[in-house]
């Protein structure tokens, strides 16, 4: 027997739709040195975002912490690894991150690399003494999005949901 799938009237009303994000619709935006992120989500309610992040050759994201979640990226083109680890991730290489991992991430070929990474909670980037010199969250992030938009004369993709 097949019982029907009925989505009650208050999720229809309520509920956030579903949605479609054309990537190449969203720019990329700087992060660093040889470094930058296309955001494909940001969630506010959750303190989580979602995106692309692009480095060249010779680049890194400075040594971090995560703080408040884990983080998942997926490796879609080039290759990186983080300082302290063994592992290289290349295209097809699914990464976790647990909380509290700290890391840095560096692309030494020079081709570039773009992954695609979910992140919750806060990046804390770190100096040599593990001192806090600044963090990221959802809300900086969406911040630096709608800045380099504004900036640039881009019309931003709303991408809160």
């Amino acid at each position: 027997m097949t019982i029907p799938l009925q989505i009650p009237d208050s999720v229809i009303a309520m509920g956030v739709p579903d949605r479609a994000v054309q990537s190449d619709a969203v720019p990329w935006v700087p992060q660093g040195e040889r470094v930058w992120f296309k955001p494909l989500r940001f969630d506010l309610a959750n303190g989580r975002w979602i995106n692309i992040l692009k480095v060249t050759g010779g680049g890194r994201v400075n040594r971090h912490r995560h703080t408040g979640g884990q983080v998942l990226g997926y490796c879609l083109q080039g290759s990186w690894h983080y300082l302290e680890r063994e592992w290289v991730a290349r295209p097809g290489t699914f990464v976790y991150e647990p909380p509290g991992d700290v890391h840095t991430l560096v692309v030494d070929d020079a081709e570039e690399m773009i992954t695609l990474f979910i992140l919750d909670g806060v990046v804390q980037y770190l100096d040599d003494e593990d001192r806090v010199i600044y963090q990221d969250d959802v809300y900086t992030k969406l911040d630096r999005y709608l800045t380099f938009c504004r900036e640039s004369g881009i019309e931003p993709v709303d991408l809160r949901y």
